[in-house]
C-alpha cells in the first residue's frame, strides 16, 4: 500500500477503534496489561537479551527459571516492564521535555548502571552503534531539544511520520552511554498515548528492517522505513484491540485458512503486510471472523 493510503487506513482504525471504546476501557486495560511481558521481551531482543518470552513472563511474575540469568537481564525485564507501566498510568501528567527522559531512564537502568541512570552522555563518553559513532556530548542537550521542538513543530503531520522521525533522531543522537534503544521505543509508545493513539510492539523477528530503518536515515536522510515500521505496528494494535472490543471470534490465521479453504502462506503474506485484518499476539498470527 501506498503511504498516503496506509495513513487513511490507521485514521480510520482509530476512528472505528474510538466508536467501539465506549464503555469498555477495562478490556483495554486488560489488553494493555498483558502486552507488557510481548512489548519487554521483542525489546529486549533486539538489543541481544537471551531471555525467551516464557522466561520474561516468568520474571514478571515472581516465578522461578529453569537455568541462571544474570542480575543484570532480570533487571533488565522488571526495569523495562515498571516503565512500561508508569507511561501507561501517567502520560495525562507528564510531558514530553529533557526531565521526563532523564527520569524514565533513571528508571530503566536502576540496579543496572546506576552510575549512568538518568544523565545523557558527558565529558569523553563517546558510544558507537555499529559503524556509526554517536555524536559528541557537548552536542547533546542542543540535539534533543532540536528533536522535541521539530516533534510539536511538525503537528500537521501525520503520527506515524512525527514518531518515526523523533525515533530516528533520538537514536541517532543515542544521548545515554546506554539504554538508547530500549529508552527510544518506550518514547514512541509515550508520544502514541500522549497523542491519544495506541501503543505499538516493535518485533525481534523485524529487527533487520529496524536497522535497515536507522541506515537509510544516517545515509540518505529519509525515514520511509521506519515509518513502514510504526505504521505496520499500529495497524497491528489496532486489529488485535478491535478484534476483541468487537467481540468477535478470534482463532489462529491457519485455522481460518482451513476454514475459507484457502492458502495458509497467502493469508501470512497479507497478514504481515496488514492487508488483511490478523494481528501478532505472542509469536502466533491470528485474525477475528464473525462465524
Amino acid at each position: 500500500m501506498k503511504r498516503k493510503t496506509i495513513f487513511r487506513k490507521i485514521d480510520a482504525l482509530r476512528r472505528r477503534y474510538y466508536k467501539a471504546l465506549t464503555g469498555k476501557q477495562s478490556i483495554i486495560d486488560l489488553i494493555n496489561e498483558a502486552e507488557i511481558a510481548e512489548s519487554v521481551y521483542n525489546s529486549n531482543a533486539i538489543e541481544n537479551s537471551t531471555l525467551t518470552l516464557e522466561e520474561t513472563e516468568k520474571i514478571l511474575l515472581e516465578m522461578d527459571l529453569n537455568r541462571f540469568v544474570s542480575a543484570r537481564e532480570m533487571f533488565e525485564a522488571k526495569n523495562l516492564a515498571r516503565v512500561m507501566d508508569y507511561i501507561h498510568k501517567k502520560v495525562n501528567n507528564i510531558k514530553l521535555d529533557e526531565n521526563t527522559i532523564l527520569f524514565l531512564h533513571k528508571m530503566l537502568m536502576v540496579n543496572i548502571q546506576d552510575e549512568i541512570a538518568g544523565r545523557f552522555r558527558r565529558d569523553n563518553e563517546f558510544v558507537r552503534v555499529g559503524s556509526h559513532i554517536a555524536p559528541a556530548p557537548q552536542e547533546i542537550a542542543e540535539r534533543m531539544t532540536n528533536a522535541i521542538i521539530e516533534y510539536f513543530g511538525n503537528a500537521s503531520e501525520h503520527i506515524v511520520t512525527r514518531v518515526a522521525k523523533f525515533h530516528l533522531d533520538f537514536e541517532y543522537t543515542h544521548p545515554f552511554i546506554d539504554g538508547n534503544g530500549r529508552m527510544g521505543r518506550v518514547l514512541n509508545n509515550f508520544i502514541l498515548l500522549k497523542e491519544g493513539w495506541v501503543t505499538v510492539n516493535i518485533q525481534f523477528i523485524d529487527r533487520q528492517l529496524y536497522y535497515d530503518a536507522f541506515r537509510e536515515y544516517n545515509i540518505k536522510n529519509k525515514p520511509l522505513i521506519m515509518e513502514e515500521i510504526i505504521a505496520k505496528a499500529l495497524l497491528n494494535s489496532y486489529h488485535k484491540r478491535l478484534a476483541y472490543l468487537e467481540g468477535r471470534k478470534i482463532i489462529k490465521l491457519c485455522e481460518y485458512a482451513k476454514q475459507q479453504k484457502t492458502s495458509h502462506s497467502n493469508l501470512l503474506n497479507k497478514a504481515k503486510r496488514q492487508t488483511i485484518e490478523a494481528f501478532l499476539e505472542k509469536g502466533t498470527w491470528k485474525i477475528s471472523t464473525d462465524d
